[in-house]
């Protein structure tokens, strides 16, 4: 959380954990403040920042930077500051604290809310396809999350194919710079704060292994891709093959695949190695997809995996070989371990 005013400014981050797609969008907005503050036309005159416990991104860039670090909550604010910011902070804030700000407390949202409010919007915007995203910046609301006032939003086009880390990285640049420009005009964006439209609202709930099981007979191509655009580079998208977790890695995408028989249809999962380009293809519902490596008890090329595991069942003709050659959507439930250990948001 950040506290902003045209005579200072201060900033939360949570802690703990490995760095998340939050800490970079966090930190880009601090860092654009940082730089307002000896520009020309300086709308942050001082900058301080309040991070919880522990090392997280937001208070190494505040103190590489000379900036004020305070443990949160924040004590002695009482007139010092003319408005608070939170960027991706994940505590409720009291009406109390919110008070102590004449403009109150202001939020910057990688979505365009109503939309995707929660803690992984970035992720779900990319796993559910959505052509067009944005940031928004809004007023907190005592004890809730993502449901205050607009101040004001900016639409960005999501390129095909994009992943989540690219996304996160425009929006990041996009929403710093908003906030500046919001900051600017800030009693007449308050003035005219509308509040979000009561229909499509959606939740974006954090990211964890159970998401990347891939279910071959439910997934088309384009919903496989997205998913591995989404959290692919966090969490490998899974399978099962003989009862052994398998992980999906290099992901190259939709694969063209001409069978003997023109008619027959793969069932989904089945495997086809293809020599020329070292990818196994994989059917899914409505074509197949390709990797070019998976793990098993190590990392294997294409290759070695068809070569040491895959041949022999796949030529061998009874049902029981085909059966095991296939790769296996896995039944729900019993991940509960994989999402204590993976989960993020």
């Amino acid at each position: 959380m950040w506290l902003l005013g045209r005579t200072a400014a201060l900033r939360c981050q949570r802690a703990g954990g490995r760095p998340r797609p939050a800490d970079h969008f966090a930190v880009e907005s601090l860092k654009v403040l940082t730089s307002n503050r000896s520009s020309s036309g300086r709308v942050v005159e001082t900058l301080e920042v309040v991070a919880l416990p522990g090392d997280v991104p937001v208070k190494r860039f505040a103190l590489q930077n000379q900036l004020p670090v305070h443990s949160w909550p924040p004590h002695s604010v009482d007139g010092q500051f003319d408005v608070g910011v939170v960027v991706s902070f994940g505590c409720l804030l009291p009406e109390k604290l919110i008070n102590k700000f004449p403009h109150g407390i202001l939020n910057v949202h990688p979505s365009l809310l109503p939309r995707w409010r929660g803690p992984a919007p970035i992720f779900h915007t990319i796993m559910n396809g959505d052509a067009v995203t944005g940031v928004s910046i809004i007023q907190i609301r005592p004890h809730r999350f993502d449901v205050g006032p607009l101040l004001q939003q900016e639409l960005h086009q999501v390129p095909e194919g994009c992943t989540a880390d690219q996304l996160e990285a425009a929006l990041s640049s996009k929403g710093a710079h908003l906030l500046v420009d919001t900051l600017r005009t800030l009693s007449e964006r308050i003035a005219h704060k509308r509040e979000q439209s009561q229909s499509g609202g959606t939740f974006a709930p954090k990211i964890n292994a159970s998401m990347s099981w891939v279910e071959w007979e439910e997934q088309t191509c384009d919903q496989i891709s997205r998913l591995h655009c989404a959290i692919g580079s966090r969490i490998p998208l899974r399978t099962t093959w003989k009862g052994r977790t398998i992980k999906l890695l290099d992901f190259v995408g939709r694969c063209h695949i001409s069978l003997l028989d023109e008619r027959s249809r793969a069932a989904p999962g089945s495997v086809s190695y293809q020599k020329e380009s070292d990818t196994l293809a994989v059917s899914c519902k409505d074509g197949w997809v390709g990797f070019r490596s998976v793990g098993l008890k190590k990392r294997l090329t294409a290759g070695d995996f068809y070569n040491g595991y895959l041949h022999q069942t796949l030529h061998r003709k009874s049902a029981c070989d085909i059966t095991r050659a296939l790769f296996i959507t896995r039944k729900h439930g019993g991940d509960a371990k994989d999402m204590r250990e993976n989960s993020t948001s």
